[in-house]
């Protein structure tokens, strides 16, 4: 695996020119990017989910585009639109923003849930369907979705079946006082996104997404990911828990991630340090435990907490009883 390892250091240390001090970041939008998923960043304004995007594209050499969703913003300005062409006699298809290897859907939940849902056949399934007619969007196809905290005005929450076809939630946060210091010194003078190069070909992205999938994953561990989820749909505070849906997001980020550090086998620390990412933001808490503040990335601690690790010595009965198994 050491081709992959190659591949994402040599855009990680390229993206690190523009985002400054955020490598666990970027390395997880990279994995996102190896398993061909989609990413939800949650976050304020102005601490670089744009720039980002941006510099990931043009590492890659992909098309890029962004859509900013406002509240009046309608599904045809995602997908496009059939135009009647008088010459013709014909109705042409004029592709949308979406059509695009790179796509930024910046503040998503500023849009309406019908607009919102214009994306679920996109990231699905990689086409979009207008006047009955199917386009095929361009490989690798990926969205990076950003969004507001949902206490901000003007907002709409998204839907679950939305939420859940983003292969991880992540946040940038603010910079360290040391680290935003050098983002001042690095744009004295030009934006370094503007001298950026390209490091890597569109073709040698795909190999990569191929390569991932020969990392081996025993047995064992595709049980602890599948009872993790399962612990997540048992929980008392989980109205609905983690979908199937989410332990191949998992399984998958997983091998991307030993691939990215030069293994061909997975370990359970991969599956401990990615369950957060991957699952929290599919789990639904219900509405009597989030008056109690309870989050559901708290609700992944506990089932992680809580779940016996592969390998691990079974506790013992008295163990059980007090809370200290898998820990």
């Amino acid at each position: 695996m050491d081709e992959v390892r190659s591949f994402v250091d040599r855009i990680l240390g390229n993206v690190g020119q523009v985002i400054i001090g955020k490598e666990n970041e970027i390395r997880l939008l990279l994995i996102a990017l190896l398993c061909r998923g989609h990413v939800l960043i949650n976050d304020v304004p102005g601490v670089g989910k744009t720039m980002l995007a941006k510099a990931l594209a043009k590492s890659l050499g992909c098309s890029f585009k962004r859509i900013q969703f406002t509240p009046d913003m309608l599904p045809s300005d995602i997908t496009g639109v059939s135009i009647y062409d008088q010459k013709s006699g014909e109705f042409r298809f004029r592709p949308g923003p979406v059509m695009a290897q790179i796509v930024l859907t910046d503040e998503i939940n500023r849009a309406t849930p019908k607009t919102q849902s214009a994306l679920l056949e996109a990231m699905e399934e990689r086409q979009v369907t207008v006047d009955g007619v199917t386009h095929s969007l361009p490989e690798p196809f990926i969205v990076l979705a950003t969004q507001n905290p949902i206490e901000y005005e003007g907002t709409f929450p998204l839907p679950e079946a939305q939420l859940d076809r983003f292969l991880m939630r992540l946040a940038l946060g603010y910079p360290n006082p040391a680290d935003e210091q050098a983002v001042l010194i690095a744009q004295r003078q030009r934006h370094p996104i503007e001298t950026i190069a390209q490091v890597a070909e569109v073709r040698e992205l795909m190999a990569m997404q191929e390569r991932i999938k020969e990392v081996h994953v025993d047995e064992g561990i595709q049980g602890y990911m599948v009872a993790l989820a399962n612990a997540t749909r048992q929980h008392p505070d989980v109205y609905l828990g983690a979908s199937p849906r989410g332990s191949l997001a998992l399984y998958r980020a997983g091998q991307a991630r030993a691939a990215m550090l030069g293994r061909s086998y997975l370990i359970p620390d991969d599956v401990k340090l990615l369950a957060v990412p991957t699952l929290a933001h599919r789990l639904i808490i219900h509405p009597s435990a989030r008056l109690r503040e309870v989050a559901a990335q708290r609700v992944i601690e506990e089932v992680l907490a809580s779940v016996i690790v592969p390998g691990a010595p079974v506790p013992s009965r008295s163990q059980r009883g007090s809370g200290l198994e898998g820990r």
